[in-house]
């Protein structure tokens, strides 16, 4: 099955393909500009993987969530190429791919995924990753470093922490003693393949926000101003 991975909901931007033969993962970006390499990265990806777009089976893509503008320019593309081609698209979260690529290392641990979510947040999700596989232990959510820091070294019990949200406010997430951070600062492409590969198509592909976009969220501020 030709599998195409679409990855944009953080800083970064990267894509992969995926065969039977062959796997190819590209980091087009790490400076947030999604909407001018997105479209040419995946061209140039198919013609290296001698594929035409028509020859695509399946798109998976990372629905958040993350960064405002990455997501939509990231799902659009999907959705785009999903109706053109007629090829079922499958929607994965920012978080989940990242306790995945945990798993693909070899990690067996309780992980919390955080996306840098700016404003001072993060979105993190904890996950639990072993010979089972990857399971969800709560819901995403919208927090601040310091509030899963001090949650997590008041608990004590043994964590792993990766994301680029851990890798924002390092200093205070190495600084957990039951903690251990692990260097993934990209949601993992080669995750997102092969759960594209094995889940059924999503019957709709959105963004998953989980708070309002900065531009929403100054105006409304400065409506509130007196």
């Amino acid at each position: 099955m030709n599998v195409l991975a679409i990855e944009t909901a953080t800083g970064a931007c990267a894509v992969g393909l995926a065969n039977a033969q062959r796997q190819e993962i590209r980091v087009l970006d790490l400076g947030r500009r999604h909407t001018e390499v997105l479209a040419a990265g995946i061209s140039e990806l198919l013609h290296e993987m001698g594929l035409r777009p028509r020859d695509l089976e399946r798109v998976v893509v990372d629905v958040g969530p993350g960064l405002f503008t990455g997501l939509r320019v990231g799902v659009a593309t999907a959705i785009g190429l999903g109706e053109g081609l007629g090829c079922p698209l499958v929607a994965v979260t920012s978080l989940e791919l990242l306790a995945h690529g945990a798993a693909l290392a070899g990690l067996h641990a309780i992980v919390v995924a955080a996306v840098d979510g700016r404003r001072g947040e993060v979105f993190v999700q904890t996950f639990r990753v072993g010979d089972e596989g990857v399971s969800a232990v709560g819901p995403a959510q919208v927090t601040t470093a310091r509030n899963v820091v001090i949650e997590w070294a008041t608990n004590g019990a043994p964590v792993v922490f990766t994301g680029d949200g851990v890798e924002r406010y390092l200093s205070d997430f190495a600084a957990v003693p039951n903690g251990q951070v692990f260097d993934q600062p990209v949601p993992s492409v080669a995750a997102a393949l092969a759960l594209g590969e094995r889940r059924e198509p999503s019957e709709r592909v959105v963004p998953l926000y989980l708070r309002e976009a900065d531009a929403v969220a100054n105006f409304t501020t400065r409506e509130r101003e007196p």
